[in-house]
């Protein structure tokens, strides 16, 4: 979904029909131009943050100039007008690095937060997938029952049935259900509280886009309704479940779901731009209830934590072997080499390979990363999400530079 609640897979023919539908009513779509195509990007940032548990850190580097990934969010700060970029990087011996480019606050001119907190979108539906998959490993839900089995009754519409709709479709977005997201507008979005209920009732309102089982489609109303089967099954929010099950587990001391109302973010962070429509000017759309996303968009975290996120979640740490290669099984996404498994995506490298993650979008914010198989692990957030294909690919080109550098 390209409007202000998030959106993860860019690459599919269907979604880029979405994200262009989306525009003139919530596309957090944006490329700050303004003054931003003449402010010089900061020095090379590359020094090391704070670790987090056991990761070390490299030492800063010579004053040789900046490395190939600072050269890279340098050229998304001077190029493609993003207000700000950040990146963390951990190498195969677990040595990480942090760098930022642009500014913090237009406003101001403040210096960015070395891997501040964003709104991370999408790779929300990781952790949901991951939630799902525990109590799949527990018997307490089965991946091919239909929605039914958990929800009886609540999922009817226009060619719409939870007696034909499993988990497994939810989570690999292969149900036909209708996305919700582009029925809201901007302020709708930013200001108003939602129930997860409206977002599923909202959705119902349309009919379905395909057969369940049939094709690939990325629709945010699967992970809303993976939540409400946690919800169900275990008698406790989501939130709790998706802290005590994972940001607890793993340590991850900078992430979290935030509270109903809650507006702003909890640590130092870098101030969140969206331009709506794309010839508007840019708006700072930092404060807002991420209520909308739920399930699908609604957590906050940093580069590195979501580094440590996925690298622990690759490495078997929050799922037995049999949950995690379904998890990994996946599906493709039109003809551009992504491929979608149960809330986790795999991408080609140029130094060959793949990395699994999922990146997300925002209004104000996109990240996007992942790790490889061999422990290399690397997540980029800009501050304004891209709004040409230039600035898109530049994204990409800057996880590729960190994952092959």
């Amino acid at each position: 979904m390209r409007s202000p609640i998030e959106q993860s897979p860019r690459s599919a023919t269907r979604q880029g029909a979405r994200r262009r539908r989306a525009v003139s009513a919530a596309a957090a779509l944006a490329v700050g131009v303004m003054t931003l195509g003449v402010l010089a990007p900061p020095a090379a940032s590359d020094s090391a943050a704070p670790p987090a548990a056991s990761d070390s850190v490299a030492p800063a580097a010579a004053a040789a100039g900046p490395d190939a990934v600072q050269r890279a969010l340098n050229t998304l700060v001077r190029d493609d007008g993003m207000p700000a970029a950040l990146a963390s990087v951990k190498d195969r011996n677990g040595r990480t690095r942090t760098y930022t480019a642009g500014v913090g606050d237009l406003t101001t001119g403040s210096k960015v937060p070395r891997d501040g907190q964003v709104r991370i979108g999408s790779n929300t539906k990781a952790f949901t997938a991951v939630v799902v998959l525990q109590l799949v490993a527990e018997g307490k839900i089965d991946l091919d029952a239909y929605v039914d089995t958990y929800l009886p009754g609540l999922v009817r519409g226009e060619g719409i049935d939870g007696n034909r709709i499993t988990v497994r479709h939810l989570l690999q977005h292969t149900s036909g259900l209708p996305e919700y997201g582009v029925h809201l507008d901007d302020d709708e979005i930013r200001n108003r509280y939602f129930e997860p209920r409206e977002l599923l009732d909202l959705a119902l309102e349309h009919p379905a886009d395909a057969e369940p089982g049939k094709t690939w489609g990325y629709s945010n109303t699967n992970y809303v309704l993976a939540g409400l089967i946690v919800q169900k099954v275990t008698g406790r929010p989501l939130a709790e479940e998706m802290d005590r099950r994972i940001i607890k587990r793993i340590r991850l001391r900078h992430t979290y779901f935030p509270a109903p109302g809650e507006m702003t973010l909890r640590e130092p962070h870098p101030r969140g731009y969206h331009r709506s429509p794309e010839d508007g000017p840019l708006r700072d759309f930092t404060e807002m209830d991420p209520s909308a996303g739920w399930a699908a968009g609604q957590l906050i975290s940093t580069n590195s934590d979501l580094n440590r996120f996925f690298t622990a979640l690759l490495a078997g740490r929050l799922l037995p072997a049999a949950q995690l290669a379904e998890m990994r099984t996946t599906v493709p996404v039109g003809t551009s080499g992504l491929r979608y498994g149960l809330g986790l995506t795999s991408r080609t490298l140029s130094c060959g390979g793949v990395y699994w993650g999922h990146g997300g979008d925002i209004a104000g914010y996109e990240t996007r990363g992942g790790v490889t198989d061999d422990g290399r692990a690397a997540n980029v957030a800009v501050t304004s999400i891209p709004t040409d294909e230039a600035a898109v690919r530049h994204v990409g080109e800057a996880v590729d530079t960190a994952l092959c550098g």
